[in-house]
């Protein structure tokens, strides 16, 4: 989901939304997306107070899953600390283990933020195709976005073994030669 207020109203956004959820397996969005696309508010959301309360996030995605269908529901976390610096995570509801999965959390020091849940995304799918649990899944989404936001352009240039190295833990910043 990418609401985009300036292309329609929250009404329009759920009218058309809502009935395609049926054949939706995995939903990935934000806090606004959830709030303006389906009408799920995260009770609590105050992403421009630098810190999240993970419990509404998990609430807000089993409703999701509930209401809607979607057996994952994953949500990026952005902790909106000042325009050059964020705090990002993510969370994945597994509706099928009734598991609720909490990402590492990046400090991330923002060169362009442009394509960060578009790498979100992109990452996720590509762990789930490829045989990645739901938590490697979360954790390799959420290291490629961290990545992409530090790159100008919204184009992720980095490889899947750098984006495995961070989701591992490896945030040394080395070269590797």
């Amino acid at each position: 989901m990418n609401y985009r207020k300036k292309l329609w109203t929250e009404a329009q956004a759920q009218q058309t939304m809502k009935p395609l959820m049926r054949g939706v397996n995995a939903v990935v969005a934000n806090e606004e997306d959830l709030q303006s696309v389906l009408g799920v508010e995260v009770h609590g959301a105050t992403v421009t107070g630098g810190s999240l309360d993970r419990s509404a996030y998990r609430d807000a995605a089993m409703r999701v899953s509930r209401d809607f269908g979607p057996q994952l529901v994953a949500v990026t976390l952005r902790e909106s600390v000042s325009a050059s610096d964020n705090g990002w995570s993510g969370v994945l509801w597994d509706a099928a283990s009734s598991t609720f999965h909490e990402s590492q959390r990046y400090d991330v020091r923002l060169v362009d933020r442009i394509g960060g849940g578009d790498s979100f995304a992109a990452g996720l799918i590509y762990s789930l195709v490829t045989g990645r649990g739901p938590d490697a899944a979360l954790r390799f989404a959420v290291a490629a976005s961290a990545l992409q936001q530090t790159i100008p352009g919204d184009f992720n240039r980095t490889s899947v073994a750098e984006v495995d190295a961070l989701a591992k833990g490896d945030a040394s910043g080395r070269v590797q030669r």
